[in-house]
């Protein structure tokens, strides 16, 4: 009986592994008849797992999604990815999954060989986040837009501007954009007849959604449409800032999330970013330790003059 079930288990373990496997391969490879084989699928689909069988010279056996989740028998390095995964989500941007993403963690750590937990517990305390804080998003709500760019539906919601104001959207969504612990959505904004980027957590969606669409292509990819948007429209301050320092180096130095980098030649670049706090833009920027020059807003300049007075009587 032991026997019989370790051999069940590396027949779940090969099913899982890829799509399709012919009876003669599972046979070769257990080192059991074809028989027994056929006998192992039966024991499995009693335990509830949905395996597909088909006959002919192409035949053999897929498993299938079934109606309820079953065990799932995962490597070693898969078990220590899901580990490392399931602790960013905890503390990630998407509300309500914390201590669904704790309590699925602490099933699979107690499962773990003792040299798995380790490498965890290593990983662990050599990392620290270096993400700021920022608004969470209700996993529901990022379903709900999911769905409604998978089925190509016009999603109807009420949207809350950053100054407070709520209106009534109608949009056909594109893409959902995730950058720097907050959630974007990209889409054709139906009313104005135009791209827009919306914040996630901004938006609450009305059911049911609107009628289907035909998909529309943004004039670029969605990532640097949604970057791009982010310093022209979603700040109060949209700033343009000249480094001398390559795309390449500038990339390094910057957050993904953080705006735009175009060339501009000579070995410089322009990053296009955004803030709603002037302070918070110069912190940033002389953070980078590279020189630039501010070609715009005027009054990011003005706020870097009046830091500039206060820096040299600090010294004087």
């Amino acid at each position: 009986m032991l026997e019989t079930s370790v051999r069940l288990l590396r027949v779940l373990a090969l099913l899982q592994s890829r799509h399709d496997w012919t009876g003669a391969a599972l046979a070769e490879r257990l080192d059991v008849t074809t028989r027994t084989v056929r006998s192992d699928i039966d024991r499995l689909r009693r335990l509830g797992y949905r395996v597909r069988s088909t006959t002919g010279s192409a035949g053999g056996y897929r498993l299938e999604a079934g109606n309820t989740l079953p065990p799932l028998l995962l490597d070693d390095e898969e078990a220590v990815a899901v580990a490392v995964g399931l602790r960013a989500a905890a503390s990630g941007s998407v509300a309500g999954i914390e201590e669904t993403s704790l309590r699925a963690l602490a099933k699979l750590e107690q499962t773990m060989p003792s040299r798995l937990r380790r490498r965890i517990d290593i990983l662990r305390a050599a990392t620290v986040s270096a993400a700021g804080s920022g608004p969470t998003v209700d996993a529901e709500v990022l379903t709900a837009i999911a769905e409604a760019v998978h089925r190509h539906e016009q999603l109807r919601f009420d949207y809350r501007d950053r100054t407070g104001e709520e209106t009534r959207r109608r949009a056909e969504p594109h893409r959902l954009v995730y950058t720097d612990r907050r959630w974007y959505l990209l889409a054709w904004d139906v009313d104005r007849a135009d791209w827009r980027t919306y914040r996630a957590d901004r938006i609450r969606p009305r059911i049911p959604n609107g009628p289907g669409f035909a998909p529309k292509e943004p004039p670029e990819e969605a990532v640097a449409h949604v970057l791009r948007g982010l310093g022209q429209a979603a700040w109060r301050f949209q700033v343009v800032v000249r480094l001398e320092a390559s795309v390449e180096r500038a990339a390094e130095l910057l957050p993904p999330g953080s705006g735009l980098l175009e060339a501009a030649g000579g070995g410089e670049c322009l990053w296009r970013t955004g803030s709603d706090s002037l302070r918070d833009l110069a912190n940033y920027i002389t953070a980078l330790e590279v020189p630039f020059k501010v070609e715009g807003p005027q009054e990011l300049r003005e706020y870097l003059e009046v830091l500039a007075a206060r820096y040299r009587s600090a010294v004087a």
